[in-house]
């Protein structure tokens, strides 16, 4: 896959050409806004990660072009401003998905991974299963009369739950998918965000749509609202 970097940090722009280089993708990188908008309209680029403070055009300026011009292209915004609006603003204007730094690499590669193997007909601003609407760039999920804004972990494990709605995802598998993980470090965070998600969705006379299969892990199942 064609990935592109838009950073301007020279330090933070090589670690991350190498370490997806490493992955196996074809990685790019450009230090400004202007000649990373340019690169990102161009077919052959498959994602993007950019940063939100670039010299001759403001990451978000970026974004909001991208986001006309090519609406199915996953873009990941990677910045040092990690105060809610912030987020919100760039969630708002298109952002595929935020990421602060200082950053884990293996996370940031595990989101790299995850919509890279969305295919792109499926690359909608909104999911919907088990009686569940999630609009991916608000985070606002909606259920029945109820509807509540998602922090971003939930709000990507109920993501991947709905993609696999009715079949099983294992702990493992979220693990990797939500957290980036690539091995199980024993730990009880799937069962506890889960445990969150069941009682944000919960409706008065109906749980949650997420079921427990005992010693695997979850599934989202169809549930009356």
């Amino acid at each position: 896959m064609q990935i592109l970097i838009v950073e301007d940090e020279e330090a933070i722009a090589d670690f991350l050409v190498h370490g997806l280089a490493a992955e196996g993708h074809a990685v790019r990188s450009v230090a400004d806004g202007i000649e990373g908008e340019r690169l990102a309209l161009e077919d052959g680029v498959d994602l993007v990660i950019l940063d939100r403070m670039l010299p001759g055009r403001d990451g978000i300026e970026v974004l909001t072009t991208i986001r006309r011009a090519r609406p199915a292209l996953p873009v990941i915004v990677l910045t040092a401003r990690d105060a809610v609006a912030d987020r919100v603003e760039g969630l708002d204007r298109g952002a595929t998905d935020y990421v602060t730094k200082p950053f884990a690499f293996e996370e940031l590669a595990a989101r790299v991974r995850a919509h890279l193997r969305q295919p792109a007909g499926e690359r909608a601003t909104e999911l919907e299963a088990a009686g569940i609407r999630l609009d991916l760039l608000t985070r606002e999920a909606r259920r029945g009369s109820l509807i509540v804004r998602l922090p971003e972990r939930e709000a990507t494990l109920l993501a991947h739950l709905m993609r696999r709605a009715g079949q099983v995802c294992t702990r493992r598998e979220l693990l990797a998918a939500v957290w980036g993980y690539e091995h199980d470090p024993g730990t009880n965070i799937v069962q506890v965000y889960v445990g969150y998600l069941r009682r944000r969705l919960a409706l008065p006379g109906s749980p949650a749509p997420i079921e427990t299969v005992r010693s695997v892990g979850y599934r989202l199942v169809e549930r009356p609202a």
